[in-house]
């Protein structure tokens, strides 16, 4: 018989970025279980996290297991004590010959269990199990650790409750609704939940979610901004949209302040007017079908309203100092505890500036850039932090080079973000950065598995993301000192950006590498010809052909500078391979590689490299290196995977 399963685990509102991951390891455990299936479904809203199977059976059919006994030669006495230790007589017993010699065997049945009794052992470990950057305790200390106190567990197999208990909570069919506008409790069946929920003002499906709030929002000129949109997707069990108004006054502010307060504090999506500039209108999402007495439109109006004047205040405090003014007042700021405060921080990227090549406006920028620090408009709205100092640069009247190199410095925070607009601001992020890491790295604070709280890896890839695509060719191994550790971080940064950031294959970005890879724009560079030349007949067929001169090369412990004598050179392929050598040296290896190839087949046909004779064999060795090291400028070759 083939049965749904239903797991939902109620909780206390979970944090709404936690959950897309944890269902995803919630998938993990339950595969773990190895009970067969036909599919798996997953849902969450903020209160629940439901697991739903099909195809499930009722219970796993009988195996068999093979038990290995004493040797053929043991005693006698042996051999019974193993026939009653499973319940047979000794002549039950077979003998099996394996690598190790002949053994006594016997093969007893195994009862399959009831898949009710399998998930209910299962099922505490695997919802305790669910992975969450933090964990609490809600019953003592020692308690079971979950994100959020767990409050009801549903887990039906077809109409049966699955049974078990966490933390006192016991399994049943009884689930709960909307906190405010559904029952405490429902009773459900696996082919009634999601309507049951629906009754109670749940929508069950995220993806059901989002496309109401789309919907509700088509008819206005909102800011996209896919990210708030998640956000609110697990943030709400029965989304519903509502528009407010804001003071047009408010506009006198910038318009990174306004939208700032609106999206990271009260979860507003901004509006536009016609022209595309900020209008005094916002959308909120609530959490109840509608608003029909206007309570939730005011209440949303009178908090933004007071977070406007908020920021109001402080930026019009802060605008009665120069940013410039400010810079003294780093020197109480600690940036790290063993590398000092950040006008000592301001002072390194100052000087690493300067050696990057920047001009004046970049070295005034890096000066600048962490005065916003100490703004109180900072203090309150963190997320405005680089973007605050390059406005108040700009009502300072500093230079559009200087105020908007502030204003980007921390770009990019991502992969997906931009880099910084101009090349002093490049300069400053590259210099803040490259400072941040180097200095870290010194004390001893480097990443560990999941552990990153410097955000070390993102300022490595961006330093990478901004090299490359900002085209700047400073050689980075020089830029970061003579840390290996931190040399050994960037590599794996830059096979991380070519590879998944960018789509080139892992051997393609072994092979570059492996010739260079202080300049990353060269990088780049070598890595698309090497692409482009892949796709060609010849490619493969002369990878492999290098790869046989590097092992040559390494069995024969072959270091030896020096040139080819054409004296010992055999007429037929081994001269002819040398000539050809001759006539493309210096020429890119993909306007050659036709007239190469079948030349370095043919040597490797005929000619015996570790010939009998010392010298003819010194001469060869010298050819095939001078040949390797020639066209392996670009790559070495001899790291592409071929299907040879």
């Amino acid at each position: 018989m083939s049965l749904p399963f239903l797991l939902e685990i109620g909780a206390e509102e979970i944090p709404d970025w936690m959950i897309p991951g944890a269902l995803e390891n919630l998938r993990l455990l339950f595969e773990k279980i190895e009970i067969p299936h036909e599919s798996v479904a997953l849902d969450a809203t903020p209160r629940r996290l439901v697991l739903r199977a099909e195809g499930l059976p009722e219970r796993l059919a009988d195996t068999q297991e093979r038990v290995t006994g004493p040797a053929k030669s043991a005693p006698a006495q042996a051999v019974a004590g193993f026939a009653r230790k499973q319940g047979v007589k000794p002549e039950d017993l077979t003998i099996e010959t394996t690598a190790r010699g002949a053994y006594y065997t016997f093969v007893r049945k195994v009862p399959g269990r009831a898949v009710q009794d399998i998930l209910a052992d299962a099922l505490p470990g695997v919802i305790l199990g669910i992975y969450f950057p933090k964990t609490m305790y809600w019953t003592g200390k020692n308690g079971p650790r979950f994100i959020r106190p767990i409050r009801w567990l549903v887990a039906l197999l077809g109409d049966r409750v699955v049974p078990f208990e966490i933390a006192g909570v016991r399994s049943g069919n009884l689930s709960s609704g909307h906190r405010r506008l559904g029952a405490r409790e429902i009773a459900v069946t696996t082919a009634d939940y999601v309507e049951r929920l629906r009754d109670h003002r749940v929508i069950l499906s995220a993806a059901e979610r989002r496309q109401k709030i789309q919907k509700e929002l088509a008819g206005v000129r909102v800011k996209p901004d896919p990210a708030l949109l998640e956000t609110l997707v697990y943030l709400t069990e029965y989304p519903a949209t509502i528009r407010g108004n804001f003071d047009p006054d408010f506009l006198a502010l910038p318009e990174e302040v306004l939208v700032t307060v609106m999206r990271h504090h009260q979860k507003y999506f901004s509006v536009e007017d016609a022209a595309g500039n900020l209008a005094p209108e916002f959308v909120a999402v609530m959490n109840i079908p509608s608003d029909t007495e206007g309570f939730v439109k005011s209440g949303n109006e009178r908090v933004l309203r007071a977070r406007f004047n908020d920021a109001r205040f402080f930026w019009e405090t802060d605008r009665k100092k120069t940013l410039g003014a400010r810079k003294a007042d780093l020197a109480h700021v600690t940036f790290q505890a063993k590398l000092g405060s950040y006008l000592e921080k301001t002072e390194r990227t100052m000087e690493l500036v300067r050696q990057l090549g920047g001009e004046p406006d970049a070295v005034r920028a890096a000066e600048l850039a962490k005065c916003d620090l100490t703004t109180e408009l900072v203090k309150e709205f963190t997320e405005l932090q680089g973007v605050v100092g390059g406005l108040y640069a700009r009502a300072d009247g500093e230079p559009e080079a200087v105020w908007q190199a502030i204003y980007d410095h921390y770009k990019p925070v991502g992969m997906e973000d931009s880099i910084p607009r101009g090349e002093a601001g490049r300069l400053v992020a590259l210099a803040d950065k490259l400072d941040t890491l180097r200095g870290c790295f010194a004390v001893g604070l480097v990443p560990t598995g999941s552990r990153d709280p410097f955000a070390l890896r993102r300022a490595a890839q961006g330093v990478v993301k901004i090299l490359v695509e900002g085209r700047i060719e400073i050689p980075l191994v020089d830029a970061i000192g003579g840390d290996q550790a931190l040399r050994a971080f960037f590599e794996d940064r830059v096979k991380f950006y070519f590879k998944d950031a960018r789509g080139f294959r892992y051997d393609e970005v072994n092979a570059a590498m492996a010739r260079g890879w202080s300049n990353l724009v060269d990088l780049e560079s070598r890595l698309e010809r090497l692409q482009a030349l892949r796709t060609t007949p010849d490619f493969e067929p002369l990878a492999a052909g290098f790869k046989r001169i590097r092992n040559i090369l390494e069995q024969a412990k072959f270091s030896a500078d020096g040139t080819v004598d054409e004296s010992l050179l055999e007429p037929g392929p081994e001269k002819d391979l040398y000539d050809e050598y001759r006539r493309i040296a210096g020429q890119p290896i993909e306007t050659v590689i036709s007239r190469l190839r079948p030349k370095v087949d043919l040597f490797f046909d005929k000619v015996l490299v570790n010939a009998p004779d010392a010298r003819i064999r010194l001469n060869r060795l010298m050819l095939v290196n001078a040949l390797f090291r020639e066209f392996s400028t670009m790559a070495d070759f001899s790291e592409i995977v071929t299907n040879g």
